[in-house]
């Protein structure tokens, strides 16, 4: 069995900041911004604040509203492939 590792975290300020970035960017507001991806202001609010319990389908709805996408990369930066649904 495998010995778990301890994991290296992206702190959420990071995450955050680069969605206010882009958001500023756009020159869009919290609330346009939300609008757009068609969550709550709340959800943009706690996204940008760096808060760890924003649902994942709430982020990638604010992503894609900014012409983003999330992707999970190994720790080299190469981004790993989804699985082939066969």
């Amino acid at each position: 069995m495998a010995t778990p590792r301890r994991r290296t975290r992206l702190h959420s300020s990071e995450l955050a900041e680069s969605f206010v970035a882009r958001r500023h960017q756009l020159r869009l507001t919290q609330a346009e911004l939300a609008l757009l991806a068609g969550v709550g202001r709340s959800t943009v609010q706690a996204l940008e604040g760096g808060k760890d319990s924003v649902q994942l389908d709430g982020a990638i709805a604010i992503a894609d509203a900014l012409g983003c996408r999330i992707t999970l990369n190994n720790r080299s930066g190469i981004p790993v492939p989804p699985l082939d649904p066969r």
